[in-house]
């Protein structure tokens, strides 16, 4: 299973319509178009094998041990669930200080869950990546008003993502997602 944060920002791939002024309208106010500096986002945690996506984690917080393991509990563990049954699984994360933590390593033993070895600074080996940027793409033309209606776009565009499309990213990511003995890992 592998799984790894994402920011979304309400004005993500919609930077609104283009203005064109002539010579001396650089101050007329139908040429001006207000912007956000610090647009309104949300950290969302998620979870994808080859047989679908798992369930969503909004973060109210930065991610820190704690927090971290309680959506490994509370999301990662009903998303194996679903994805997997009853069936052992790997899982798969980045290197980030909470999910490298000590603790964090003590909660998968405790669980009886290993965790994939995983290369330092490489993120874009993980097929989530790429699923986040999909996800993206799905939504760029989305115009939601608030953090709210950004939650309920993120949450109806991961719906719609099939586990074929999961299964392509995978096994289009597979070679690189290989432990250290060369073998395959499973997702």
């Amino acid at each position: 299973m592998f799984s790894d944060e994402s920011k979304f920002c309400i004005s993500f791939g919609n930077q609104g319509p283009r203005v064109w002024r002539k010579r001396g309208e650089a101050h007329s106010p139908r040429c001006l178009r207000s912007s956000v500096k610090f647009p309104q986002s949300v950290m969302v945690w998620g979870a994808m094998s080859s047989a679908g996506v798992g369930l969503l984690c909004f973060l109210k917080s930065k991610v820190n041990t704690a927090v971290y393991q309680e959506v490994l509990e509370h999301f990662m563990l009903p998303a194996a669930d679903q994805l997997y049954g009853d069936a052992d699984f790997i899982s798969q994360q980045d290197l980030a200080p909470a999910h490298s933590a000590k603790a964090t390593s003590t909660w998968f033993k405790d669980h009886g869950i290993p965790v994939l070895n995983w290369p330092a600074n490489s993120p874009d080996l993980n097929p989530i990546e790429n699923l986040w940027g999909i996800v993206k793409r799905k939504m760029q033309y989305a115009r939601p008003k608030n953090a709210e209606e950004l939650k309920a776009t993120i949450r109806a565009t991961w719906a719609l993502i099939t586990h074929e499309q999961c299964h392509r990213l995978i096994d289009s990511d597979t070679p690189h997602c290989c432990s250290n003995s060369g073998k395959r890992s499973p997702n």
